[in-house]
């Protein structure tokens, strides 16, 4: 096991430099120039040139990119050019409020995307599944901006039962957790209907048929241990997805969140916020993927050994 975790540890590397490589050159590429935007309008040349030295974009793009590099790897993610405090302590008072909705939000989305996905499974071709499905189809199909809107609109600006957005009491989580999750919980249902259908013909669960085993243990001893695997894979990579995908529901709640920061980052062109939450976004889906395939090598010894 230990031989295999180190293997991935090492195979993580070049995805990060690489990742690095990426987020660096798309930053600077979006135009507009953060010397001028932070000099103000009024500002003569010579102030503009003296920011630019400033926040260090004055070199070629290589040399900016070690130097940028460097400092990252010893924890240093420079200053805000918007409102001049450090990186870190701007990604951290935003960090815990995108986490919770999005623990939130997954948890209730892989609850009711996997009971969705074994009652359509044990009740294939039956009305429950085919409800199942319909549900699973139009959670995926609803967009994110149009359902929040809707989510507000009726329970707050109707019903008055819920703040329109915020971050504030256990309230403010329903709406947003619930328009995060409703995708997750689609493809949770999708998925685990599929994955219980195919572990169902397998040969195993004959057997045990065959041996006089009821079909509720049958169903939840032997096809759905067996259906979990692939879908410990799909968990931890919509895990992923809603850390670093808020940007939406977000800003349509007015979450202060990384998703609605790194909005607002990209309108004033701040580079070192930029540059710094796309990397931790991008960090959080490598060690996520990590731990799927660590889990999936305890659920499967076979992926060790390849």
């Amino acid at each position: 096991m230990l031989a295999y975790l180190l293997k991935r540890l090492g195979g993580t590397i070049p995805v990060l430099v690489a990742v690095s490589i990426f987020v660096f050159g798309f930053v600077h590429a979006l135009p507009g120039d953060p010397a001028r935007l932070e000099a103000g309008p009024e500002a003569t040349p010579a102030d503009i040139e003296a920011i630019r030295v400033d926040m260090g974009l004055d070199g070629p793009i290589w040399s900016q990119y070690t130097r940028w590099l460097g400092h990252t790897l010893q924890g240093e993610l420079g200053r805000s050019t918007k409102t001049r405090q450090p990186v870190a302590r701007v990604i951290g008072e935003r960090f815990m409020p995108t986490l919770w909705l999005t623990v939130i939000s997954m948890i209730w989305a892989t609850i009711a995307g996997i009971a969705i996905g074994v009652l359509s499974g044990i009740k294939r071709g039956k009305w429950q599944d085919k409800a199942g499905m319909v549900i699973a189809i139009s959670g995926v199909s609803f967009p994110s901006f149009w359902l929040g809107l809707l989510l507000i609109d009726l329970f707050s600006v109707r019903l008055g039962w819920l703040p329109t957005g915020g971050y504030e009491g256990w309230q403010s989580f329903v709406m947003p957790a619930f328009t995060l999750g409703i995708g997750v919980a689609a493809v949770m249902a999708r998925f685990t209907r599929s994955a219980f259908v195919e572990v169902a013909q397998a040969d195993f669960v004959r057997t045990a048929r065959m041996k006089g085993l009821s079909d509720g243990v049958v169903a939840w001893k032997h096809t759905l241990r067996n259906a979990m695997i692939p879908v410990i894979t799909l968990t931890g990579l919509q895990f992923g997805f809603l850390l670093g995908g808020a940007i939406v529901v977000e800003t349509v709640f007015s979450w202060p969140g990384l998703g609605r920061l790194l909005v607002d980052s990209v309108s004033f062109r701040d580079y070192p916020v930029i540059q710094a939450e796309i990397m931790l976004f991008s960090i959080e889906f490598v060690l996520i993927n990590l731990a799927v395939d660590l889990l999936y090598a305890l659920a499967n010894p076979e992926i060790r050994l390849q």
